[in-house]
């Protein structure tokens, strides 16, 4: 009998597989796309996305941190564990791209009537592991392992009150350590930023952390003709504002990593003549390391109380209360290792090294469970201009589908790399 790890490398037109399954992935994507559903909402969804799953004899969990579907693939060999990762929920965003399958569904969105759109591609991501999933089970007998798909309710957030989520919630479910239990976690994610043909990838630190920021200014309501009468929350908040810039600018050693304070919100009074009890604000913050982020934490949190104390007033301060994600890292091992599969696939020059984003993904939660590898996947039209191309969370967010295919591959050739590495490590060198 061959070794495990010659069997596994037998031959397979990889190509084929997934060019042959294009057609499903495309429908797929369109489906979820016309019909998409918000954060820890996504019951049509997830019950789709498990029954595609079930047709190809993957071994199928529901209702996993509310919304989620757990795949498991076994392969023909013993082996490690991959899972793959893939993000469900749609954003409260009408649509403004003309497409035959554009979303015209409507609901209720913080007591308000909104749409509801696909508007940061994770139509796509569900299309691409499914079609992802669908190779690899055509392959089933050459697997030298397991392979777990992840299919995650509420990356965007979920609604007040239904916390934790998203990745978190799955973690708490078990999925990262429950039998099979992970050995490694691959992601990807759409992006616009770059063209069709492209993958986007950064060691260590790729993505911020994200926390929610909610500071409540307490003060004493008076007529705005005797302000000496009362203390005022509107100005000692306008002090904060301006003070929290000085957390970045002056009290955390920024050559370290970046670090964001922002205020997008702030909500008080009622009339211009009168000074109000309370003024709220809320806005974000950010980290590129983990140290940092709990000093970022502590000095902003100081930093309000203390200029509201100065005043007369009071300042509670509430830091990850809606939304608290960890920085994405992705393992510098895992990365270098994987890095060699992807340029052979993708071709020389695709694969890209990149700065860090300062935007978040809840895909940290998974990847600090075990080694993880996160990378963005171009979408743009080669030749395009980047202008003509929304950002992810605009109504006018669009992807070329021939990325589809590319995002199968990727998902795909970090499973089989992996697995095949594994699979020749565990082979005594005398029977190579």
């Amino acid at each position: 009998c061959a070794p495990a790890a010659a069997r596994a490398a037998q031959p397979v037109d990889l190509e084929a597989l997934i060019l042959a399954g294009n057609d499903e992935v495309v429908r797929d994507r369109r489906h979820f796309h016309q019909y998409p559903e918000l954060s820890n909402r996504e019951t049509q969804t997830s019950a789709y996305v498990a029954r595609e799953l079930g047709k190809l004899g993957i071994e199928v969990r529901t209702g996993v941190a509310r919304t989620g579907v757990v795949g498991v693939l076994k392969g023909g060999m013993p082996g490690p564990v991959v899972a793959l990762r893939a993000d469900m929920d749609a954003l409260p965003v009408v649509e403004e791209v003309d497409l035959p399958f554009r979303s015209t569904v409507r609901t209720t969105y913080d007591g308000k009537e909104v749409g509801i759109m696909h508007a940061c591609g994770h139509d796509s991501h569900m299309a691409m592991l499914l079609g992802s999933a669908r190779v690899l089970a055509a392959m089933r007998e050459q697997l030298p392992g397991t392979v777990k798909f992840l299919f995650q309710p509420a990356e965007e957030g979920a609604p007040a009150g239904e916390r934790p989520a998203g990745a978190e919630a799955m973690v708490a479910a078990g999925v990262m350590r429950d039998a099979p239990k992970p050995d490694v976690v691959f992601g990807l994610h759409v992006f616009p930023g770059w063209e069709v043909g492209k993958v986007a990838y950064r060691a260590g630190a790729m993505m911020a952390s994200s926390d929610s920021l909610e500071i409540t200014v307490d003060g004493k309501q008076t007529h705005g003709a005797y302000p000496w009468a009362g203390v005022d929350p509107i100005v000692a908040a306008s002090q904060i504002v301006l003070g929290l810039q000085t957390v970045v600018s002056r009290q955390m050693e920024i050559r370290r990593a970046p670090v964001i304070v922002t205020i997008g919100k702030i909500e008080g009074g009622v009339r211009g003549n009168i000074i109000p009890d309370r003024v709220v604000m809320k806005g974000t913050l950010r980290a590129l390391d983990e140290d940092m982020r709990a000093e970022l934490h502590r000095r902003v949190e100081r930093t309000a109380v203390t200029i509201a104390d100065s005043s007369g007033a009071s300042a509670e301060v509430r830091i990850g209360a809606e939304n608290a994600y960890p920085v994405t890292r992705n393992d510098p091992a895992l990365t270098a290792k994987m890095l060699p599969a992807l340029e052979r696939e993708l071709g020389p020059g695709n694969v890209i090294e990149i700065e860090p984003v300062l935007g978040a993904e809840d895909f940290s939660f998974f990847a600090n469970e075990v080694p993880g590898l996160f990378v963005f996947l171009g979408v743009r039209t080669p030749g395009s201009p980047a202008e003509d191309w929304a950002a992810n969370h605009s109504p006018r967010f669009r992807l070329d589908e021939a990325a589809l295919p590319i995002g199968v591959r990727t998902l795909t050739t970090l499973t089989l790399d992996y697995l095949s590495q594994a699979a020749t490590a565990a082979v005594p060198a005398d029977s190579r």
